[in-house]
């Protein structure tokens, strides 16, 4: 799982060549990217994200590399415009193409997975906020009911846009439009209108990284040490963080995010489902006082639209998703964590088919960072490139605060063996007794009950059903029902 180094970044025509391409990679399962005519007005760098058409359609892409050159100059399409944002990294680049190697896969629908908000792309529109002004009544200006009403709300109450103050006033918005017209009303600066609208700033992780954790074991001190240090080396480094349920992971792994976040650099945490994101929010707050960006698909487009842009201009530094946050435009990533990295839920199978867990090792390498592995019950995988030498091993073996793992028992049934018509060994039996005479509670799993789950009928399909419910009815053989 190891490519070739990356050569040295290659610069695009100067504005003097009379030659100018650029090959532009597309969002569209394409094998390479087209080349397009660079105008006199733009400089383009290798990852600018522009516009360029593509038939009767103008689509998003990536500056991949100096055009081709296998084309006509006075044929080619030029390029529309350039997106105002950081340039895609080499590292991103890099992986993309390795992804797509690696899965045989065309490069442009990899790079879908990269630009999944193509409206992210656009700059934020400035919200237009209103607030009176200290204007003289214009000469000929009708002051109407519905203006008066639109100017006292716009003196009393928070600034707010043209709909929100024509829906205070219960009015239509052109009435507010004819007092912008008129001077009565002025729009804001988009700072102060940021400030005034309590609408969120560039910044959407304001996190204390200072701020001390819980007092850690011996095992979890000297674990989280090793991976500070790694952290701190900035060298790329897998660690396989094994510890068993309770053992204090997550806590651990959280003094390499602080050092991470201290070095100024991003770190995406992976998660494999949703569902485990709100426990993990939670203890997260607690440690650092803020909440992280969230990737995942049920975020509204303008959630999408906001982290995506804050990851790429480098204002939000923590990003804590399901697999798709590893393929995020990430401006200085520094630290990878994949939290349970044996779930089966990282692997992608649809589209683009991986496994997000090995595609998070590659960007890590790719990137010369350190990456963590966490797991109470690592995959084969893992464990095999620990004997290998290829990840290092940090074990936790004991439960956080004294807490004592529960005893296990195997019961031999070929030793007790259960009484004719029963399928409890005598020493479970006893032991569901206790439980029960103590005032506790016991659960007993069953793989199967009966001798088939249903019956279903040759002839006509009929199957045999409750009929209170649609559950299927178990056939008990031996005792005929």
């Amino acid at each position: 799982m190891v490519g070739s180094d990356a050569s040295s970044p290659l610069s695009c025509p100067p504005a003097t060549s009379p030659d100018r391409r650029v090959g532009v990679l597309l969002p569209l399962p394409l094998l390479g990217p087209y080349d397009y005519r660079v105008p006199s007005s733009l400089e383009l760098r290798l990852g600018d994200y522009v516009e360029v058409p593509l038939g009767p359609r103008r689509l998003p892409g990536v500056v991949w590399s100096v055009g081709a050159g296998d084309l006509d100059f006075a044929r080619l399409k030029s390029v529309v415009r350039r997106f105002d944002l950081p340039p895609m990294s080499e590292v991103s680049r890099r992986f993309i193409d390795w992804v797509a190697n690696y899965t045989i896969t065309p490069p442009g629908q990899v790079l879908r997975m990269a630009i999944s908000v193509p409206a992210a792309l656009e700059m934020p529109r400035q919200p237009t906020i209103c607030r009176p002004t200290r204007a003289g009544l214009p000469a000929g200006f009708k002051m109407t009911p519905a203006r008066l009403v639109v100017l006292e709300q716009a003196t009393v109450g928070p600034a707010r846009g043209v709909a929100d103050l024509a829906a205070a006033a219960g009015c239509g918005p052109t009435v507010v439009r004819g007092l912008l017209d008129a001077g009565l009303l002025e729009v804001l600066r988009p700072a102060e209108a940021s400030e005034s609208s309590g609408l969120p700033g560039p910044n959407l992780s304001t996190l204390d990284f200072n701020r001390p954790g819980p007092v850690l074991s011996c095992a979890q001190e000297e674990a989280a040490v090793a991976l500070r240090d790694r952290v701190v080396a900035s060298k790329y480094a897998v660690t396989l963080l094994d510890g068993v349920t309770g053992s204090g992971k997550t806590e651990v792994y959280f003094e390499a995010v602080a050092a991470c976040l201290a070095a100024g650099r991003q770190v995406v945490v992976l998660l494999p489902e949703i569902s485990l994101s709100p426990q993990w929010l939670d203890r997260f707050t607690q440690r650092f006082a803020g909440c992280p960006g969230l990737w995942h698909s049920e975020l509204t487009p303008a959630q999408r639209r906001r982290t995506w842009r804050a990851v790429a201009n480098g204002a939000l530094r923590i990003v804590v998703g399901a697999r798709s946050a590893l393929f995020l435009p990430y401006c200085d990533l520094g630290l990878i964590v994949v939290d349970e990295e044996h779930e089966q839920a990282f692997k992608q199978e649809e589209g683009v088919v991986y496994q997000a867990r090995d595609m998070a090792v590659v960007r890590a390498w790719l990137g010369g960072i350190p990456i963590v592995l966490a797991s109470a019950t690592p995959s084969l995988e893992s464990m095999v490139n620990v004997e290998g030498g290829r990840y290092a091993l940090l074990r936790l073996p004991a439960r956080h605060g004294g807490a004592t793992m529960p005893v296990v028992k195997v019961i031999d049934l070929r030793l007790h063996k259960p009484e004719p018509r029963r399928w409890l060994a005598p020493p479970l039996r006893l032991a569901l007794a206790e439980t029960l005479d103590a005032g506790e509670q016991a659960m007993v799993f069953l793989n199967r009950r009966g001798y088939a789950p249903l019956t279903l009928c040759r002839n006509c399909g009929f199957r045999l059903q409750c009929p209170n419910c649609s559950a299927w009815l178990v056939d008990h053989r031996k005792a005929a029902r």
